[in-house]
């Protein structure tokens, strides 16, 4: 019951946050302009973004680790690049009306200066949208208080630790845990909290950033809105828009 519950809750915090990331990037790229998605995977936010507004592929382009998804994304016809995304990004300078990085930012080694790097290759006026976890959820609180590790924190180089570590499991079940492997996809490294995430866009030199978050835990459904309006700083995840 218990698990049903947060199940139904996680869910809805993750469709509408990113409900309202894609809908903040057509909005970006509406009256023009080039696109970075930063751990595009094989490219299927190009789809969702295409939902909302007419993307040309060549305004698309992407950036992602995994060589098979990158096969992928280029055989569907998109321009997605192998690269690391803890080192500085392949393209000049002011290139992009808009980068987005959606659920990453808590997998890299190096996420601050991933988002320093951002601001470089933004035209003027161009916008940042990153999709997190916060770390400083009502939830990772009770967790810590019991003895347990953050939900959204980083996370042990084990497998086994991982999975049991897991007390409520809303991630999907077919997941496979890759904490031990070389290059894990799963993991969490670096987990900001609201406040400091906002503070830091605004240190690097971004003109304007607004937040948002979704899903104020334990609170039921019905008083998600309200609450995420109210107190977005112990949300469980955010949404970023930052305008260089």
């Amino acid at each position: 019951m218990l698990k049903r519950y947060f199940k139904a809750l996680y869910q809805r915090t993750m469709e509408k946050s990113y409900n309202l990331a894609f809908q903040e990037i057509a909005n970006t790229l509406m009256a023009g302009g080039h696109c970075l998605d930063c751990g595009a995977n094989a490219g299927s936010s190009f789809n969702s973004i295409s939902k909302s507004i007419n993307l040309d592929k060549s305004r698309y382009h992407g950036i992602e680790w995994n060589k098979s998804a990158v096969y992928q994304a280029r055989m569907d016809g998109l321009n997605v690049i192998q690269g690391d995304l803890n080192r500085s990004l392949p393209f000049g300078d002011e290139q992009f009306r808009c980068v987005f990085g959606l659920s990453l930012l808590e997998h890299l080694l190096n996420g601050c200066a991933f988002m320093k790097d951002c601001h470089r290759v933004l035209e003027n006026s161009g916008r940042l949208i990153l999709l997190t976890p916060n770390i400083s959820t009502f939830f990772t609180i009770a967790l810590l208080l019991v003895g347990k590790m953050p939900s959204s924190g980083p996370h042990p180089d084990s497998n086994a630790l991982l999975a049991k570590e897991e007390i409520y499991k809303v991630s999907n079940g077919n997941l496979i845990h890759d904490a031990e492997s070389e290059t894990p996809v799963s993991r969490h490294l670096v987990v900001f909290s609201y406040r400091v995430l906002r503070q830091y866009l605004s240190m690097i030199g971004f003109s304007e950033v607004r937040g948002y978050g979704f899903g104020l835990y334990p609170f039921p459904k019905f008083m998600q809105p309200m609450l995420e309006r109210v107190d977005p700083y112990h949300c469980h995840q955010m949404v970023f828009v930052a305008r260089k």
